[in-house]
């Protein structure tokens, strides 16, 4: 029997069937070879509509793409619902795309949870010259108001202290640490954004870090990773709401901050960047292409608020983790640091060169946490040939850093904590060019910088001041990640003693 004598066909439906089945045919002969670009990387066949979505991990993207590397080789692809994307893994292809091949890579992706919310603005998500000029913007400020120099190592040394003070009042209790760490590190972006930091108490500004904390926690979720495949699920309930709820908030909060104090900037005694920022927008306000704008302007300020508390904080609660699982190598950093400062005096960014066991311990804390394993989705800006493949502009690419921070290649025990990984013969700090969490070339942090002060000071003040243990009611500590955008720990709870 027919399917013609089970459903009566005119001629022009049985054509139509018959193209498409031809199309399909083709679509699966080819989707494992090239998604039929000519010489586009290679990568498992996708499924119509999903794509390769139905063998993919959205909660643990990374690890699903790490595993695919392993069949399809450094440079591959995969289709995200109907968006074709290729994959970099593996230090050499990933440095080769971000630092060799940095304008043709430059682009920021256009994905849309992220176009909903700064429509291309801001340093983060933007776009184009407007991005080119808010960077070269930012990294001047930036410096202009201290980063890496003294007076922002004595703002951190400050904040530290009121940190101490905090950790302190649980006396040596099981406590979560994630929002007073958030707030400790977002005082920092603070003093230089806005020219003052925060009270730990000040509900303001305690729900503005719970709401970005829950935001980057969002954005990584299974929900939101499959709108970015098919934006027309925002009609949803649930995850987005959320997400955009807290971002309006967010965004009402700098704007009141801006209109209430930053509209009449002393050119003679500028304070912060937004005043910086306002008076720049000032002096080109005659000019209509003028990308200093009030957009700009909010989202700017909400990456760098975000960005610059997120990373670092994270860093921290994966340090104070890994010092609970790993006493012996907690104890090595406590007396390294007794040592050369004693228990008294704080540490300071020039102490860095004398204690080289504290210093690989940081940076063996940030390859082994991966805190942005799948890097921010750049895109490319001309056709290329990359590494034996045609790559045409406009395609999405994911530079994968966890592949770079646990390159077998690059890393003598990439699956273990391993400190060694940044001592020499002599226990001497060494550096290592596949250590790269703050991503490479034109789209790297432009707050790498800062944070690494932030990270020597805040963990070896910490170190010196704490002895931190695994809460008695904890048999195994594990060290799973959990959801969102950043790779945070997922068990929360520290115990801090004082020495």
């Amino acid at each position: 029997m027919s399917i013609v004598s089970v459903f009566p066909l005119d001629t022009v439906t049985l054509v139509l069937f018959g193209v498409l089945t031809i199309i399909l045919l083709v679509y699966f002969n080819t989707g494992s070879k090239s998604h039929g670009i000519v010489n586009f990387p290679p990568g498992p066949a996708p499924l119509p509509v999903i794509g390769n979505l139905h063998m993919l991990d959205l909660k643990k993207l990374h690890k699903s793409l790490m595993e695919l590397s392993e069949k399809y080789g450094t440079v591959f692809s995969i289709k995200l619902g109907p968006r074709k994307v290729v994959v970099l893994t593996g230090y050499e292809a990933v440095k080769d795309a971000l630092v060799n091949h940095a304008e043709e890579f430059g682009e920021r992706a256009r994905i849309p949870i992220f176009e909903l919310f700064s429509k291309g603005n801001g340093i983060i998500f933007g776009h184009g010259e407007s991005w080119k000029q808010m960077r070269r913007f930012t990294l001047t400020t930036l410096r202009d108001f201290g980063m890496g120099k003294k007076t922002i190592e004595d703002k951190i040394i400050e904040e530290t202290d009121f940190l101490i003070k905090m950790i302190d009042s649980y006396k040596g209790q099981p406590f979560n640490p994630t929002i007073k760490l958030n707030a400790a590190v977002a005082n920092i972006i603070c003093s230089i954004v806005l020219g003052d930091r925060f009270d730990y108490e000040d509900e303001t500004f305690i729900s503005l870090v719970k709401r970005v904390n829950e935001n980057i926690q969002l954005a990584g979720s299974t929900m939101v990773q499959m709108y970015n495949a098919f934006p027309f699920l925002g009609f949803l309930p649930g995850y987005l709401s959320q997400l955009f709820s807290n971002s309006q908030q967010n965004i009402a909060f700098f704007k009141n901050l801006f209109n209430e104090n930053y509209r009449e900037p002393n050119v003679n005694d500028l304070r912060s960047f937004i005043e910086a920022f306002v008076l720049r927008q000032q002096q080109e306000s005659d000019n209509p292409n003028s990308y200093f704008h009030e957009n700009n302007l909010t989202y700017t300020t909400t990456n760098l608020f975000a960005a610059g508390m997120e990373s670092t904080s994270t860093t921290i609660r994966w340090g104070m983790l890994l010092m609970m699982k790993y006493p012996e190598i907690q104890r090595k950093v406590h007396e390294e640091i007794i040592s050369v400062i004693g228990s008294e005096r704080s540490p300071r960014a020039e102490d860095r060169k004398n204690l080289s066991y504290a210093d690989a311990v940081i940076h063996e804390i940030q390859r082994f946490g991966d805190i942005l394993p799948l890097n921010v989705t750049h895109e490319t800006t001309v056709d290329l040939n990359f590494k034996g493949f045609f790559i045409p502009k406009g395609t999405h690419v994911i530079p994968l850093l966890s592949s770079v921070l646990y390159d077998k290649t690059q890393w003598e025990k990439p699956n273990e904590f391993n400190p060694s990984h940044f001592l020499d013969a002599e226990g001497k700090f060494v550096k290592r060019d596949a250590f790269m969490p703050f991503s490479a070339g034109r789209r790297a942090c432009v707050g790498e910088t800062l944070a690494k002060m932030e990270l020597f000071l805040f963990f070896t003040a910490l170190i010196q001041k704490f002895k931190f243990q695994v809460p008695p009611n904890v048999i195994e500590l594990g060290l799973e990640s959990g959801v969102g955008l950043t790779s945070s720990p997922k068990y929360p709870y520290v115990c801090a003693v004082r020495r």
